[in-house]
Order: C-alpha cells, then sequence, then structure tokens
C-alpha cells in the first residue's frame, strides 16, 4: 500500500489505563475461542471508526492471522489472507471510500489503497494486550491490518524515538489467554500459523446497544 501524508489536527492526550465504559467492545470469535477488547473511540477516533466500519460490514469475517511470533505479536487484516497460505497476504487493505467519524459525525476517507490518516492523538503504549495498527513505514500507510501485542513493545510507539510510529487504538478487556495461545502456535518460516487461525466474525457493541 502506498499513502500520502497527514498532519495531526487533535490535540495529543497522555495514555491512560482504566477503561472508559462509553467506548464501543469489540467480541473476536476466532477458530481458537473468544476475546474482546475496548476500542478507544474517545481518543483514536479515526482508527477506531475505520475498525469498527470494516468490522460491521464483514470484511474480518473469514480472514486468517498471517502472521504470529511468540513473545511479540499476532498480525491480521490483510484480505489476501482468506486463503491461509498466500503469498501476497500482508500485503493488502480495504478500498478506497468514505466512513462515518463515529465521534464527531464527519465524513472520514481511505485513500490511496484503503489507507487513513495516522492518527497521532494518544500517548497508549503498545503494552501486551493493546491492539496497533500495522503500517508500511510511511505516513498515513495504515488500513484493515492492525497487531495485537503480547508483550511490552514500547518500541513501536508513535511517541517513541525510533522510527517505527503505530499508533495504539484499542486494549484487550477478556480472553487475553486465547491472544497468547494464538501467538504461541506453530508457525512455518514465515510466520504463517501451520494449522490456520480464522476470525469468524468481530461483533461491536456500545452500552446497551449496538454503533
Amino acid at each position: 500500500m502506498g499513502c500520502g501524508d497527514s498532519k495531526p489536527s487533535e490535540p495529543v492526550l497522555e495514555g491512560r489505563a482504566e477503561p472508559n465504559p462509553e467506548n464501543p467492545i469489540a467480541e473476536f470469535d476466532t477458530t481458537m475461542g473468544s476475546f474482546k477488547a475496548e476500542i478507544f473511540l474517545d481518543r483514536t477516533p479515526i482508527t477506531a471508526s475505520n475498525f469498527i466500519d470494516l468490522a460491521q460490514s464483514g470484511f474480518y469475517n473469514g480472514i486468517h492471522f498471517h502472521r504470529v511470533i511468540a513473545d511479540f505479536m499476532n498480525q491480521f487484516g490483510c484480505p489476501h489472507a482468506k486463503d491461509p497460505k498466500a503469498q501476497r497476504a500482508g500485503t493488502g487493505g480495504p478500498s478506497d471510500g468514505a466512513f462515518k467519524n463515529l465521534k464527531t459525525g464527519k465524513q472520514e476517507r481511505r485513500f490511496n489503497g484503503g489507507c487513513i490518516k495516522d492518527e497521532h492523538t494518544s500517548k497508549d503504549s503498545n503494552a501486551p494486550g493493546s491492539l496497533s495498527m500495522a503500517n508500511t513505514g510511511r505516513k498515513d500507510s495504515g488500513g484493515s491490518q492492525f497487531f495485537i501485542n503480547v508483550a511490552n513493545n514500547a518500541n513501536l510507539d508513535w511517541f517513541s524515538p525510533g522510527e517505527s510510529k503505530h499508533p495504539v487504538f484499542g486494549r484487550i478487556t477478556e480472553g487475553m489467554d486465547i491472544v497468547v495461545a494464538i501467538s504461541k502456535t506453530k508457525v512455518d518460516s514465515n510466520d504463517f500459523p501451520v494449522e490456520p487461525v480464522m476470525m469468524n466474525s468481530i461483533n461491536i457493541t456500545m452500552v446497551s446497544k449496538e454503533v
């Protein structure tokens, strides 16, 4: 994916450890079990809204985890990975188009191969259990792919001094044991799980109602 540049338009917030009960909850149903995550709509509304829009459209259903590394992370969200052995797994994203920012009500867009704006607005670290946007290393190159950290990967924080810039947009709230188990599955030389791990569905809920 190739994408253009953007500048953050929101003030930078400090990371927060405590959950926000008004944030959406995503329930991930995989072939290895289920887990839940708080999605940080309050702090990363573009990234969160993009993820919610894709989840509610069924985009993620049937996609396999294409890269899992024990004591590091599980990566997911490439549409090419509907074929668990696809050589192009890890290179794809959604189509260009528009989606609603669920915090502001404004229309956001996916562009240049389904990418969204980098959202460097909250200093939430790539701690164990965090959901973080995957990208190519260029500005504005995140789309549908993300990874779930199973270790402290603070070197990947967008506010760290290194070159890696991966904004966190959620945190596991239930089922971290399933996430860790996925990371420990046997893999081939490309870090593909030998026994494919598929996402059956992702269900998004708010407090007492669906988004």
